[in-house]
């Protein structure tokens, strides 16, 4: 595997910041008295102005950590470039963003499950034939339309089945399964969490047989961010660190923006779940 290692991180502290506010229910004057700082201090950080020690109030009244984000607003951090054989990244443009989209597979069966689609399923695709590889299952981490973009086309070219989580919307010729499946391709076991706060049914899968622990998690966590709480910002937070954050500290978690990043990194580093 050859990442992107020069994907930016998909959220800037402002984005941080909004995210934050939108979850808690803030409304500007309301946060600014929290923060203790004046309405034009408040005018000036969401303008994008680096003042630390106010921005660093504004982070604590957030429940943000304030040195990770001091960090993200000054970009002095990113995670380091992450390799692991058994597993392609593959990132296609939706839009004025970009979404991920994964392959893993077990070297020794040929065996691979593919994580959501993408918005161009095609070099996925060709990721399969290059590799000899057989498709054994489709794993949608949630239905948002960027991650499943192009879903009939992967289904359709290699018959491979397609799961989503119970509590997400139905998809048409999609198998519905409950968290805690496990799915068993290869010499990979594939454990399946709820991660939901971002979207209802939001599923994280663990995969172990790689020679490092993988979470494959969808919006729920970015390298230095989060998906934000469209459901629930609460549980959104609540599940990512009973979920992911509990795995080993050298667990790859693969997300569906940006680069990847490990556990150890977003436990230091993530303005939403540094301590």
């Amino acid at each position: 595997m050859n990442p992107t290692a020069e994907l930016p991180l998909e959220d800037n502290h402002l984005d941080i910041l909004g995210k934050a506010q939108r979850g808690l229910n803030f409304a500007d004057a309301e946060l600014a008295a929290r923060a203790a700082i004046s309405p034009a201090e408040f005018a000036q950080l969401r303008a994008g102005e680096i003042n630390p020690e106010p921005l660093q109030r504004l982070a604590a009244a957030l429940g943000l950590h304030p040195r990770a984000l001091l960090q993200a607003a000054r970009k002095t951090w990113r995670p380091q470039p992450h390799s692991l054989a058994g597993l392609q990244m593959f990132t296609t443009p939706f839009g004025d963003m970009t979404v991920n989209a994964y392959l893993a597979w077990d070297a020794a069966s040929r065996q691979a499950v593919a994580f959501d689609s993408g918005a161009d399923a095609d070099a996925m695709l060709a990721c399969l034939a290059a590799n000899g590889l057989k498709l054994a299952h489709i794993l949608i981490t949630h239905t948002h339309g960027d991650h499943i973009y192009d879903l009939d086309r992967l289904r359709e070219k290699t018959g491979a089945p397609a799961w989503c989580g119970a509590r997400e919307p139905a998809l048409a010729g999609t198998n519905a399964f409950a968290a805690g499946k496990v799915f068993q391709t290869g010499a990979l076991t594939i454990e399946t969490r709820l991660t939901w706060g971002h979207a209802e049914g939001g599923i994280t899968y663990v995969v172990r047989g790689l020679a490092r622990p993988l979470a494959v998690v969808g919006d729920a966590i970015f390298a230095g961010s989060m998906g934000g709480g469209k459901v629930s910002y609460a549980t959104a937070l609540r599940t990512t660190r009973a979920e992911i954050l509990s795995l080993p500290d050298h667990t790859i978690i693969a997300s569906g923006h940006g680069p990847l990043t490990t556990v150890a990194e977003e436990k230091l580093h993530n303005p939403f779940f540094a301590s």
